[in-house]
């Protein structure tokens, strides 16, 4: 099969090519999925430049999320899942089978099936962001009826935590750099959305809305001021994202908040918590509560230009397209 590939790692020109490579053959408990779609996200360029890097298996297939048909299954899996239409997560953790190929394997449980009428772009575009976003909003408890700020509204986290806080009956404020971005979050269902560039973020949601009870946090040492200026008993900061740079944490302004810090990385989530996440997530998928966010489309061939596109933090998703 055609394949792109890394075996160290780097700038995604030195170090990423596409070769043929052996098809895989799923295990006991797996499936094979011959996949349409790849979706390039954050996570997928960090390890492949080695900002976190993991042990390489011989040579590794990039990129976490993707969509596809399952093929074939290992022992211990109902055959009948044989022709089912899959989303895809995480199929590159601790394994050299990312979906930057034209087939790849994964646990049964992490080829998750598509419903009617959702495409298999969008499908790609689910898996690490929308996992995280159900993670963040919904670790300690519902939403409903509170504020919930998220910071960085118009990244696909928070796209899809825009769209889960709104179907969880909660007001949302998101904060972006640009006009641009501010159109996505409202699109995104947004009740306020702030330019963080040219407005004071903490004074207008303190004139707003108050205290929030749910902060969904891109970059906390940037923002960890203007969190705690929201906060207090019962605020959840939740942070999914090591931007630089790391915050230094005022423990007495912390205190006197009341505030709950809580770190998110999805390949140390209880496996409890992702499962209650690809169930809602597919729940929301058939109610229409999430949407695809602006697509950036390359070839398999074209693997470095699109890892590069998130490396420059394009506006959007950045797919790329396997199949015929």
């Amino acid at each position: 099969m055609r394949a792109a590939i890394y075996d160290a790692t780097g700038p995604a020109r030195d170090v990423l090519k596409v070769t043929e490579v052996e098809r895989p053959e799923p295990g006991p408990g797996e499936v094979r999925v011959r996949v349409a779609v790849s979706g390039v996200n954050p996570t997928d360029v960090k390890t492949r430049s080695g900002a976190t890097a993991r042990a390489i298996d011989g040579f590794q297939i990039p990129d976490q999320d993707g969509s596809g048909v399952i093929d074939a299954v290992g022992p211990g899996v109902d055959p009948a899942r044989v022709g089912q239409r899959v989303w895809l997560f995480l199929a590159a953790a601790g394994r050299r089978w990312g979906t930057a190929a034209e087939w790849t394997v994964v646990p049964g449980r992490q080829a998750v099936p598509l419903p009617d009428g959702v495409d298999l772009e969008m499908g790609a575009m689910l898996g690490v962001p929308a996992i995280t976003a159900h993670c963040c909003l919904f670790a300690d408890g519902p939403v409903t009826g509170q504020t919930v700020l998220v910071q960085g509204g118009a990244g696909a986290v928070g796209h899809f935590s825009i769209e889960f806080a709104k179907r969880d009956g909660a007001r949302v404020i998101a904060t972006v750099s640009s006009p641009e971005k501010g159109e996505l979050a409202r699109a995104s269902g947004a009740d306020l959305v702030l330019n963080y560039r040219e407005q004071d973020v903490a004074m207008e949601v303190r004139a707003q809305a108050g205290q929030v009870r749910r902060v969904v946090e891109v970059a906390l040492g940037a923002n960890l001021q203007a969190d705690l200026a929201l906060s207090g008993p019962g605020t959840v900061i939740v942070t999914y994202a090591a931007a630089p740079p790391d915050p230094v944490l005022p423990v007495r302004a912390c205190m006197s908040a009341n505030v709950t810090l809580r770190f998110v990385l999805l390949y140390t989530v209880p496996a409890e918590a992702v499962d209650q996440a690809v169930a809602d997530i597919g729940n929301a998928l058939r109610e229409g509560a999430l949407t695809p966010l602006p697509v950036h489309r390359f070839r398999l061939d074209d693997i470095a230009t699109a890892h590069e596109a998130v490396e420059d933090g394009v506006t959007g998703k950045v797919l790329l397209l396997i199949g015929d």
